[in-house]
């Protein structure tokens, strides 16, 4: 079975025999793609490899459980807080409630509306390599799921927050455009640091634009907030939302989460935490209004005013920087 691993163990014992004449035994691990847990993937990172197939059989009885109770309990939800190009799109990809998504089956669907396609991936991807995959219209796609036993607890994403939660946006044009648009600005971004003379100013500036794109992309694709078709009524388009069962509701209902709209000079500048529900949320108009945003950011980014942006989270990694001074112009 592909990616399965195995384990020779030697049996000690007081025979004397040379050690190619003692019995053996082979102890296969459990079979199934759960996150951090899962031989393949394990495999694959040492491997190196990056982007890989996903290997549906190695799916278990116990990961399309899994599936099934995300898929079964989020719908209601989807059905009353998701904005209606999210429910299109769930429409369009015709997911199977009852089993993890075969990405080949997904991309069938997929692609022909917008010529995006899920790309499986076997783990992080730094951030250039992941802003140049929307340039070319391919979303890097986790294709482990969480234990079921800790449905809220997600130590990384997994296939029901990509799948679940990013790829129905994905359907439709206007924000599959945006996505594009934000790969644009990781290329304009590497352009821009490479014409800087001095490794350290170039540092300084990378971290500083890559600081301004992850609050950006984190406020908006992973956590944005919509207007509805009723006056004061907000409707959730960001992926974090959409793949979270508590949290879902939390940012459309709760007095205490502030919801304002959506200002560029704010969001570059705010921090946030991963480890809690957003206290802040930024309310666009539509796909367009976002879409005129990302450009508007990259002009920011020309003009030099995404280089001096306030310190603070999130951390830039030195892998997300070198992927960026490792690009090729």
């Amino acid at each position: 079975m592909a990616g399965t691993a195995a384990l020779g163990v030697s049996l000690t014992d007081d025979t004397g025999l040379l050690p190619q004449h003692r019995m053996t035994t082979t102890v296969s691990l459990p079979r199934g793609l759960t996150t951090t847990k899962a031989p393949f993937i394990e495999e694959a990172q040492a491997r190196g490899d990056l982007y890989i197939t996903q290997p549906y059989e190695e799916y278990s009885d116990a990961n399309h459980a899994t599936w099934k109770r995300l898929y079964t309990r989020m719908t209601p939800r989807w059905e009353q807080y998701a904005n209606s190009r999210f429910l299109e799109g769930l429409s369009v990809l015709s997911l199977n409630p009852n089993r993890v998504p075969d990405l080949d089956d997904v991309n069938t669907f997929l692609f022909p509306r917008t010529g995006f396609r899920a790309k499986p991936v076997s783990g992080y991807v730094p951030t250039f390599r992941f802003f140049d995959c929307l340039r070319n219209r391919e979303f890097p796609t986790t294709i482990t799921i969480r234990d079921g036993n800790t449905l809220d607890y997600l130590p990384e994403p997994d296939i029901f927050h990509d799948i679940g939660g990013h790829v129905p946006m994905h359907t439709d044009q206007a924000f599959a455009d945006t996505l594009v648009q934000f790969g644009e600005c990781a290329h304009v971004a590497a352009d821009i640091v490479r014409n800087i003379a001095g490794t350290q100013e170039q540092l300084r500036t990378l971290t500083s634009i890559q600081q301004a794109m992850a609050r950006f992309f984190w406020f908006t694709v992973e956590f944005g907030l919509m207007k509805g078709a009723m006056a004061e009524e907000c409707k959730v388009y960001g992926s974090g939302l959409l793949s979270s069962f508590g949290e879902m509701q939390h940012a459309v209902k709760d007095p205490r989460v502030q919801r304002v709209p959506l200002q560029l000079e704010w969001v570059i500048h705010q921090s946030f935490r991963i480890d809690q529900y957003q206290p802040l949320l930024f309310i666009v108009n539509d796909f367009d209004h976002l879409f005129d945003e990302v450009r508007r950011l990259e002009h920011w980014m020309k003009n030099g005013k995404l280089s001096h942006v306030a310190p603070g989270e999130p951390c830039i990694g030195e892998a997300d920087l070198q992927s960026f001074l490792e690009s090729a112009p």
